[in-house]
């Protein structure tokens, strides 16, 4: 995407995610989604279950912070996100059942994980990112060379490595990875599996437009 001026505005004015961090109400809804949503991997919540715990959060929220802090009803605020001119949520029927599901938007949990991203952190873990840097650097490499002897070579010193690790631990020395390293990769885990979520998120979303404007076009070739 290209940052300009034009983009950015137009996005600004458009995009569920932007109009999430400008709303007033952006810290309920992303706090409330992310804990019912994205923490525990739910992907659809039925109306009901997703009312009831947002009328709880209200309920904590207006007892600390005043009641007029959040003067509509849980079933009304979950509506208005799922209205086009916020785009955060998704309400539909699932398939064999009369009450409304609401699902996250992709775009919504875009948001959500650049707030996350704005924290301080106490542990900033970098090796591991350095190392899926230099493995991705070495597949570019490996598969982009055409000279049969150089993939040759390559493959015999990679076979030299390992015979050479295995005459390691056969000796008794058993490299292991310290505390720190262990909670980088592991962060690092929990980051690309969270990322890889939200792509499925997002390409279901793309389907489903999709099928939608499939679905407009042979309504209007039906009616021709």
């Amino acid at each position: 995407m290209t940052v300009d001026f034009v983009t950015l505005d137009l996005l600004r004015q458009n995009h569920p995610a932007w109009r999430l961090l400008r709303s007033d109400h952006a810290p309920l809804v992303a706090s409330f989604l992310e804990r019912v949503f994205i923490a525990p991997n739910v992907r659809v919540m039925a109306q009901a279950d997703l009312a009831e715990a947002l009328e709880d959060e209200l309920f904590a929220l207006r007892d600390r912070l005043g009641a007029e802090i959040f003067p509509k009803s849980a079933l009304d605020y979950l509506n208005d996100w799922a209205a086009n001119d916020k785009g955060w949520l998704r309400k539909f029927y699932a398939q064999g059942s009369d009450e409304p599901h609401f699902d996250l938007m992709p775009a919504t949990e875009k948001a959500i994980a650049w707030l996350g991203t704005l924290a301080e952190r106490s542990f900033v873990g970098t090796e591991s990112r350095l190392l899926t840097l230099f493995e991705l650097l070495k597949q570019m490499s490996e598969g982009s060379e055409t000279d049969p002897q150089a993939r040759i070579a390559e493959l015999q010193r990679r076979r030299d490595e390992i015979d050479a690790e295995i005459a390691r631990v056969l000796s008794g020395d058993l490299p292991m990875l310290d505390d720190s390293a262990l909670r980088d990769r592991f962060q690092q885990f929990i980051a690309m599996a969270r990322e890889l979520l939200t792509d499925f998120r997002e390409v279901e979303h793309n389907f489903r437009g999709l099928d939608r404007r499939v679905r407009e076009r042979i309504a209007l070739w039906e009616g021709a």
